[in-house]
């Protein structure tokens, strides 16, 4: 297994690398005075909705008279791009001065669909020599106006592209809007445009190698960096109080119970300190729904694999700013070839709990989180293709993911699976489990399972929130988020925190009694993704300007799968983590 997991690692790298190679070679062009550098446009949308992106050519732009489609990897048909070429020419070191490419004369409809653009502040993304570029279509007019009807609707019909150049390299491009050339097209008639662009070009010092290293400087400013220092700062020292707490608790009162147990006295008065001693014929106890547990814990360990691997591009740089789509091909490839981790964590750990229907276990495993996510798929990809939306899938896209499944994720599978049944190992207990189960004694309400989710997700979160705000802004909004190492920094403090607070609330529970640990553990360390959800209802309502049921349901539809696939995640490192707790405390006692 750890010869498998090294060789995924390796496979992982290799494709992200050559992927983000290619890239690099393609963009890596030398050019002569006079020769033409490809301009691609992407798409338009609200600058609000980062998720309701169009075609370019959706709006009634002039179009060239032969539009060529650039082929796109998978990743980047995940992310929405829909490249075309663009109506400009930019010649390498070619000067251009208010030249004319188009006039059209705008229809009453097209005035209308420009306008409605407009309102909703339309922006433009292109790209050139694969750097890319922004801008709005247009602006409104509210200065000195109460009355919304009294706004004054205006398009831009004059571009400027400002170019930098190093010997036969493109290495910047900016592009701005004049404000003093604009369309009117506040009232619904026929208007005659002339659509215009200069170009500008001058020669810089700065190196082709780190011509992408604007894009990232944005959040590395200092002032960016200090709230993320704040953020691990406040977070360590969570983790710091938690661990003093614990190790209180460790070191006092169960060195405490150890000591009366080896002396095999009678003293265990306290039945709150020691209880946790009387249950030792049930704690091992194997949970009800054992199937649907074993497949939840595979699934979140395959999860956990996902997430580091990502780390792990991440650190090595090869989410570089705008590497188009390589986030989502490195998500699919990566949890396609982990699959195995899955089957072979669930069906064993099934086996174990003494489980003899492993197949039902295996398709469970691989439906528990898949299934969710592809009927949520199914559903946004539906209203995507009502609003003909770019993040509509084509035919081809999903067919390509459904062949990854049938012949990837779904054969590694039943491998894992495979692998996991013959192992053949039993369940470490160090106590024996009676033949009838104890009964629980009442709990005060506190002690029921969703005050203690509440406690237990509620520390982690805090530990997170600060730095969610930031990966937010990134995925839902036109943020850069390039500081990895302070994230990974943060999901290390989740991880530990998780399964420090999982630890003290399992021991909590067996000290009143309860030997019912298994699923309550699970649900506790999980319970964190339930907040983050809650987090996803203030940042829509309080820190965004989205609006719209296509931006709502994808925002909040896909969120709600990402914190599923959190709340497995953590869920399974809170209960190995409470695991490895009660196998210690009842091997350090005499269990009769």
């Amino acid at each position: 297994m750890r010869k498998l997991m090294a060789s995924l690692v390796v496979v992982t790298v290799l494709i992200l690398c050559y992927g983000s190679q290619v890239r690099s070679d393609a963009s890596d062009h030398r050019y002569k005075a006079g020769d033409l550098v490809p301009l691609f446009a992407n798409k338009v949308g609200p600058f609000h909705n980062p998720s309701e992106t169009y075609r370019y050519f959706d709006l009634p732009f002039c179009s060239p008279g032969h539009v060529t489609e650039k082929k796109e990897a998978l990743g980047e048909v995940l992310n929405g791009d829909r490249l075309v070429s663009a109506p400009y020419k930019l010649e390498f070191l070619a000067d251009k001065d208010s030249e004319i490419f188009c006039k059209k004369k705008l229809s009453k409809e097209e005035v209308a669909q420009f306008r409605k653009a407009v309102t909703k502040d339309y922006y433009f993304q292109m790209y050139y020599d694969d750097l890319p570029i922004w801008g709005f279509i247009g602006r409104v007019d509210k200065e000195g106006k109460t009355e919304p009807s009294d706004y004054k609707y205006y398009l831009y019909k004059h571009i400027h592209f400002d170019i930098a150049y190093n010997k036969d390299r493109v290495i910047e491009i900016n592009v701005r809007t004049d404000p003093n050339a604009l369309i009117d097209l506040t009232e619904d008639k026929e208007v005659e445009v002339e659509f215009m662009y200069s170009v500008k070009w001058k020669e810089t010092t700065i190196p082709f190698e780190k011509r992408m290293d604007k894009y990232s400087s944005s959040s590395a400013l200092p002032h960016h960096l200090e709230i993320h220092w704040f953020s691990i700062i406040n977070s360590c020292v969570t983790v710091l109080l938690l661990t003093g707490f614990l190790a209180t608790i460790l070191m006092r009162v169960l060195k405490n119970d150890f000591v009366k147990y080896a002396h095999d006295e009678e003293s265990a008065d306290d039945q709150e300190e020691t209880g946790w001693k009387y249950i030792h014929g049930d704690v091992f106890r194997f949970p009800k729904h054992k199937s649907l547990f074993a497949a939840s814990l595979g699934s979140g360990t395959q999860l956990f694999a996902l997430t580091i691997f990502i780390f792990i591009l991440a650190l090595v740089g090869v989410f570089y700013p705008y590497n188009r789509g390589a986030l989502f091909t490195a998500l699919v490839v990566i949890y396609a070839l982990t699959s195995g981790i899955a089957g072979y964590c669930a069906t064993s750990f099934y086996c174990q709990l003494e489980g003899t229907n492993w197949v039902r276990n295996l398709l469970l495993t691989g439906c528990l989180f898949c299934g969710p996510l592809f009927l949520m798929f199914c559903f946004l990809n539906t209203v995507a293709i009502v609003y003909s939306a770019t993040a509509a899938l084509p035919f081809g896209t999903i067919m390509v993911i459904v062949l990854i499944w049938t012949l990837v994720t779904s054969p590694l599978l039943v491998l894992g699976g495979i692998a996991g049944k013959n192992r053949k190992s039993e369940f470490q207990a160090p106590c024996r489990t009676t033949k009838y189960p104890r009964e629980i004694p009442p709990l005060p309400w506190y002690r029921g399972a969703l005050p203690q989710m509440a406690m237990a997700g509620f520390l982690p979160f805090s530990a997170i929130y600060i730095e969610l705000y930031y990966i937010f802004a990134s995925v839902w909004g036109h943020r850069i988020y390039t500081i990895y190492s302070i994230l990974f920094i943060v999901f290390i403090i989740l991880l530990i925190v998780t399964a420090f607070i999982t630890v003290a609330l399992t021991y909590f529970q067996l000290a009143a009694e309860d030997h019912e640990w298994w699923w309550r553990s699970f649900l506790c360390g999980g319970s964190t993704g339930l907040f983050i959800y809650g987090y996803c209802l203030y940042y829509y309502y309080a820190r965004s300007d989205m609006s719209g049921f296509m931006q709502t349901s994808f925002f909040f539809g896909y969120m709600a799968c990402i914190c599923y696939g959190f709340f497995l995640m953590l869920g399974s490192v809170g209960f190995r983590a409470s695991l490895y707790f009660i196998r210690h405390i009842y091997r350090s006692i005499k269990c009769e």
